[in-house]
């Protein structure tokens, strides 16, 4: 059996995600021909690391994301880290010819972007971006449906990801409303969002895009007002490569919501309908089907996707048991490793995390311009 050595930089939140992930696979996909070692995890935080080492089983913990790059017992490492520090890190990761698994988004801007293609640029290496939400069964049952051609020719779409965190202006800012830290709902939420909708749809065309700053001044960490130059709330009105006109949110100031990515894509031949608070489900209308008499057969079904995902899942938990944010990350990091495992490219990959830092700026640059921009 193979052994891939992992380094995670980064114990918050996503480190302890990616943490989780690598250190249960083997409870998931229990026949893998391969295996996740946790040998180092970094944290700007020693106590983090150390927390992490000591309840996870890494070999060392450090503070210094070059221990983790110089250790020649890592294969592979993740990237859980503020925005603004992805591209020295991945930069730093292709020199010393490690695989990258980096959380979203890629890097800050479109430029940035630019830079890590080009260094990837003829390094062998394995790379993927987290956009974990193409990995729960319902959103690949979705993808499933649109390329066998059931909902048709696509007319039109909505999708949002809408999250109340930002409501209470009371609230402390963190980095993720810094702007020099790579903060802002966009790079934050609308990343995911457009590129869910770019992978069951296609390529963007042009877009029209407003964003939104609810609260200008915010307690900083001591307490005094500190203005906010990150938006709070995104909206995009987009054109697609295949015709289709659609809009896509971001928020943090959707009052009543908790973390909810929802979309609806409508064909000609039918539609789908999801939300990431009800993940088990995925809505499916088939307008093939009669409407007379009295209504037909017509109307939304609700296909009980739950944790039925393909060959190598195993039985833990079962294919009936609901599915929870955790386990389409754990599906993710189990395609990042299994190509590494095989030697194959992975998806989606930096081009991908590109694509999506070039569609984020042109959304930017809308906002600024205050027209619609081409995508190219």
């Amino acid at each position: 059996m193979r052994e891939i050595g992992i380094g995670v930089i980064g114990a918050g939140m996503m480190g302890k995600t990616h943490s989780y992930a690598y250190r249960n696979l083997p409870l998931y996909y229990p026949d893998l021909p391969f295996r996740a070692r946790l040998v180092g995890i970094c944290s700007a935080h020693p106590a983090n690391a150390a927390k992490l080492r000591a309840d996870l089983g890494y070999v060392f913990a450090t503070d210094d994301y070059h221990e983790i790059l110089n250790c020649p017992d890592i294969d592979a490492v993740s990237i859980c880290t503020p925005n603004n520090r992805h591209l020295e890190m991945i930069l730093a990761a292709i020199q010393a010819g490690k695989h990258i698994y980096c959380e979203k988004p890629l890097v800050v801007n479109a430029a940035q972007a630019d830079i890590v293609l080009q260094a990837l640029d003829g390094h062998p290496l394995v790379n993927q971006v987290v956009f974990h939400l193409r990995f729960y069964p319902a959103t690949l049952r979705a993808r499933q449906l649109i390329d066998e051609g059931r909902i048709g020719r696509i007319l039109s779409f909505r999708a949002a990801f809408l999250h109340a965190g930002s409501v209470d202006p009371g609230r402390r800012v963190g980095w993720k409303q810094e702007q020099a830290a790579g903060g802002g709902v966009l790079l934050d939420l609308g990343s995911h969002v457009l590129d869910l909708m770019r992978w069951l749809i296609g390529d963007y065309h042009r877009l029209l895009a407003k964003t939104s700053i609810v609260y200008p001044l915010r307690p900083g960490v001591d307490g005094r007002p500190v203005e906010i130059k990150a938006e709070d709330s995104v909206l995009i009105l987009a054109q697609m490569k295949n015709g289709s006109l659609g809009t896509l949110e971001a928020t943090k100031v959707a009052t009543g919501y908790q973390d909810d990515l929802r979309f609806e894509i409508h064909g000609d031949r039918g539609a789908l309908r999801f939300s990431l608070m009800d993940p088990d489900w995925l809505e499916f209308y088939d307008n093939t089907l009669p409407e007379e008499p009295l209504g037909g057969c017509r109307g939304f079904t609700r296909i009980e996707c739950v944790g039925r995902y393909a060959e190598p899942s195993g039985g833990f938990p079962s294919v009936k048991s609901g599915v929870g944010w955790l386990r389409g990350h754990v599906h993710c990091l189990y395609s990042f490793l299994a190509c590494i495992a095989e030697n194959k490219p992975a998806a989606p990959s930096f081009a991908d995390g590109a694509y999506i830092q070039k569609i984020m700026s042109c959304a930017y640059d809308s906002d600024r311009l205050n027209r619609w921009v081409d995508c190219g």
